[in-house]
């Protein structure tokens, strides 16, 4: 994808985050608001995540990863939850080969098992498929919760020790990281919220640390690549210093 002008102009000369993670709210409303059943919403969205992902490249960023289902998500409608999976196993097939042409690697992330069968088999040949992919990391979180992902961890961990592969006594904060999910990436610099709520909702808790939010009214299916890049471009105009004094 080529940069428009809006894009390239916005980005010059910033100090921008390798790694955004966003969650993408905003789908029932959006569709609500047209009259629409919510899963006309979810299909929007799904639309959105290809040309943020295209953006990504002109943006420089590296990592993408996209919050598309919770843990929790599991309470909604029956109708919906089922409308949703369906989405999923669509969008996966549709897309597969468009992300291996545009160099995009893709992973999930989350707890598999509860997904069907035809769902979770699709996530690994996607995985396979893009794995030699060196341009932009797309990380898909589906059936992820925070709180879920460190006790999954803490259980491997634990099994570690009890099985003489890991000395208790070594455990520290650069060890659990290595059970997660995202072991393999970075930890966002930015996370985005869209829909105008401002709460976390279970997403990255451990890796978003020291990550910088940014909470905006825009609902999901609005959220256009001039956005993404004015929030990118928003970051490099930040203090970050972990904890540190400035100075």
């Amino acid at each position: 994808m080529t940069s428009t002008p809006k894009i390239a102009e916005k980005l010059t000369d910033h100090d921008g985050p390798r790694h955004v993670a966003i969650i993408m709210d905003g789908n029932g409303r959006w569709a609500q608001m047209r009259n629409r059943p919510r899963l006309f919403g979810h299909q929007a969205g799904a639309r959105r995540v290809r040309e943020i992902v295209e953006a990504c490249p002109d943006c420089g960023v590296d990592y993408l990863t996209i919050f598309a289902f919770s843990t929790e998500n599991w309470k909604r409608t029956q109708n919906e939850v089922a409308g949703l999976m369906s989405l999923f196993r669509r969008y996966i097939r549709r897309e597969m080969e468009a992300f291996r042409a545009e160099n995009v690697q893709v992973r999930f992330i989350g707890d598999r098992p509860r997904l069907d069968k035809k769902l979770r088999d699709l996530m690994d040949e996607a995985e396979a498929f893009t794995a030699d992919c060196t341009g932009t990391n797309l990380t898909i979180a589906l059936n992820y919760g925070g709180r879920d992902e460190v006790a999954r961890a803490t259980q491997r961990l634990a099994r570690d020790v009890a099985d003489g592969r890991l000395d208790v006594e070594a455990i520290d904060e650069e060890t659990l990281p290595r059970y997660l999910d995202t072991y393999v990436l970075p930890d966002p610099d930015l996370v985005i919220r869209t829909s105008g709520e401002a709460r976390v909702s279970n997403f990255l808790l451990w890796q978003s640390a020291y990550a910088e939010y940014e909470f905006i009214d825009t609902l999901w299916p609005d959220f256009s690549e001039e956005i993404f890049a004015d929030l990118v471009k928003a970051y490099g105009n930040r203090d970050r210093r972990y904890g540190g004094a400035k100075g």
